[in-house]
């Protein structure tokens, strides 16, 4: 039988049929019915199985786990909402776009499965194919842990891909992480201020939370600058403050909205007791009232030592050594700052990502992801199918 790469690259105009047949029909969060039919279409014609979780969630079983582990392969299948203004033949049309390569995350597995399907009789154990919704909102990966997908079988090992694009790494390459944390876990926090309303022409008879709010928005920074080590990476951002309706009142209320970005527990821990601290103090010493909402969204992704190693291998013998980039080469400090749902995985069982670069500026692909000409240079599909079924099969393989 042909070697995996082989086997994917000849599914490879099969798959960019898959890919444009998602990218132009793009959908968002949880509510995913066009996106799963087509793609449990496909796996039904395979002649694989699905168990569903409800919600556009669902997976998908090739092997017999009673004879080895599980190793579980993740792709996301929502959208965001971004009108497309790329000049692709199959562009959405619908005010959504796959900006962020979740398409061809699906496409990918995909064409995985279908390599995996035709050795199946040789696999020391199964392959779990996690397809999830609502990656973007950072709600999928967690429902699907807590409805139970890394149970029955149970997961012994899991990873993801994340294409990306606009960076300069050209096309082909692969992004291997350091193990550890790799991606920022995300936050986000609304403060309130209760001041008291006015004519603008008489601010002494007020308390202005504009005023406040504009003093919180500073101090914020501090927490950064001033209370934060050096060597800890972590960022507090505000992007929206509001209050007031017209240029000549003072309003009673003002509010603020931002996000928080970190890799250490502590410092997560710190950061969310400080901004209450500093949103409270400033807004008293203002004559003032401060609340302080804050929600955790998904933690940080944290990879295993031993399955980084493993990945060294699957890609070295795949495509050779030249072709991987260690994270810490590709990105300042060797970690991104963007959040991952997966994250929630990787609390849970042994994991890896890694990231498949499919274009950069000299290629004619110079928009980041999540912007609106966001390009991906689909000539490369077939080699994620290819790293998906061959690290299934080292892992399914090792002792």
């Amino acid at each position: 039988m042909s070697s995996i790469l082989e086997s994917a690259k000849a599914l490879q105009e099969e798959l960019l049929q898959h890919r444009q047949k998602i990218h132009q029909n793009p959908e968002l969060g949880m509510a995913l019915p066009k996106t799963c039919e087509y793609v449990k279409n496909q796996l039904k014609e395979m002649g694989v199985d699905v168990t569903e979780y409800g919600n556009s969630a669902f997976s998908a079983l090739i092997g017999d786990p009673s004879k080895g582990k599980v190793v579980l392969l993740r792709a996301d299948m929502d959208a965001l909402p971004i009108k497309e203004e790329t000049d692709v033949p199959f562009a959405s049309t619908n005010g959504c776009m796959h900006a962020c390569g979740h398409d061809i995350h699906t496409t990918m597995l995909l064409g995985a499965a279908k390599v995996l399907k035709m050795r199946e009789n040789e696999l020391k154990g199964a392959v779990k194919l996690m397809f999830q919704p609502g990656e973007e909102t950072l709600e999928g990966a967690k429902y699907m842990v807590a409805q139970g997908v890394l149970e029955n079988p149970k997961v012994d090992a899991a990873m993801m891909i994340h294409v990306v694009t606009g960076i300069p790494l050209p096309s082909g390459y692969i992004i291997i992480p350091n193990a550890g944390a790799s991606s920022a876990a995300s936050d986000t926090f609304e403060i309130v201020v209760n001041g008291k309303g006015g004519h603008g022409a008489m601010p002494e008879s007020s308390v202005d939370p504009l005023n406040i709010i504009s003093h919180i928005h500073l101090s914020l920074q501090a927490i950064i600058s001033r209370e934060i080590p050096a060597a800890e990476s972590a960022v507090v951002t505000v992007g929206v403050m509001q209050g007031g309706t017209t240029f000549n009142v003072i309003p009673d209320t003002a509010s603020m909205k931002g996000t928080v970005r970190t890799f250490d527990e502590d410092t997560r821990i710190f950061i969310e007791r400080r901004i209450g601290e500093i949103a409270s103090g400033t807004a008293a010493l203002f004559r003032a009232t401060a609340s302080t909402e804050y929600v955790k969204g998904c933690p940080s992704v944290v990879n295993d030592e031993s399955l980084v190693h493993q990945m060294y291998q699957t890609i070295g013998n795949q495509f050779g050594k030249e072709f991987i980039v260690p994270m810490a080469s590709a990105m300042p400090g060797g970690k991104m700052m963007g959040s991952e749902d997966f994250s929630f995985v990787t609390q849970k069982v042994p994991s890896v990502m890694i990231a498949l670069s499919m274009g950069n500026s000299e290629e004619g692909y110079a928009y980041p992801m999540h912007h609106p000409k966001a390009k991906f240079d689909q000539k490369d599909i077939y080699k994620g199918a290819a790293i998906y079924a061959q690290f299934a099969l080292d892992c399914l393989n090792q002792k």
